[in-house]
């Protein structure tokens, strides 16, 4: 079986600074594996383990960041055997349109049976690119699986947790899935697996080579972002109200309606 998981690099939130304006600073923050792909390798780990054959590619689109070598052995150290970067200058703040695109047309040069995502990225949290991809690659697609039951034969069997219910579904691949941050609890990769990792392949894709040489259009987007800003921080009121009778109960309420109003 030939497994694809999703991996985009975010920055690490601690080094972030906020502006005065409100806008990111992120020029001196470290590349770190979204927080919701580790999910997605992990998944991609354990449907590995019960089909007991196949090969997982970790895909990750973006720019020049990807050449960070501590976050490549950081992502290969978890379980996948390769590494595709898909890299571009002009890749530093796609929108999921655009990744979907460019990972639907890697996709498709790498093979696959099955592709994994997180349920969303570290930063913007869209939560549409797996779902995209699934529609540009015309296979099979879920979004919220929160357990994979059985692989064999060509089809997995998972479960999505819904508000009152938990639905089974077997789904045919090739498909795509998105995971659950709930699905699993990510492993801490050992010291011989950091050192393996080193060694894993590692390859390159350009636009030019995915679109520009097959004569593919590129699409636009859609959509344009035009900054990302911190939201901003209220003071903090400090009432304190003390006692449990029906006055100290009533001014509570009454504080919560005038927060919410």
């Amino acid at each position: 079986m030939k497994i694809i998981v999703g991996c985009k690099l975010v920055p690490e939130e601690q080094d972030i600074v906020v502006q005065a304006d409100g806008s990111l600073d992120v020029s001196r923050a470290t590349p770190k594996i979204s927080p919701f792909d580790l999910n997605a390798i992990e998944a991609a780990v354990e449907v590995k383990g019960l089909v007991g054959e196949a090969h997982i590619t970790a895909l990750s689109v973006g720019d020049k960041t990807l050449e960070n070598s501590k976050a490549r052995k950081d992502i290969l150290s978890r379980g996948p055997d390769a590494m595709t970067a898909v890299m571009d200058d002009a890749y530093t703040h796609l929108l999921p349109e655009q990744t979907a695109e460019v990972m639907a047309t890697a996709a498709r040069e790498i093979g696959f049976d099955l592709i994994l995502c997180g349920d969303g990225s570290g930063d913007l949290l869209a939560q549409q690119v797996g779902t995209r991809l699934g529609a540009l690659l015309d296979v099979a697609t879920l979004s919220g699986v929160s357990k994979i039951v059985s692989a064999d034969n060509g089809k997995l069997v998972v479960e999505r947790a819904l508000e009152s219910e938990v639905e089974v579904l077997e789904v045919t691949l090739p498909a795509v899935i998105s995971v659950s941050a709930d699905i699993n609890t990510p492993a801490i990769p050992g010291m011989k697996a950091i050192l393996a990792a080193g060694k894993k392949p590692v390859g390159t894709m350009t636009p030019a080579a995915l679109f520009v040489e097959k004569g593919i259009a590129q699409g636009t987007a859609s959509v344009e972002l035009l900054e990302t800003k911190a939201p901003k921080q209220k003071e903090r009121l400090n009432v304190m109200i003390e006692g449990d009778g029906e006055d100290q109960i009533a001014e509570l309420v009454s504080h919560l309606r005038k927060i919410l109003n």
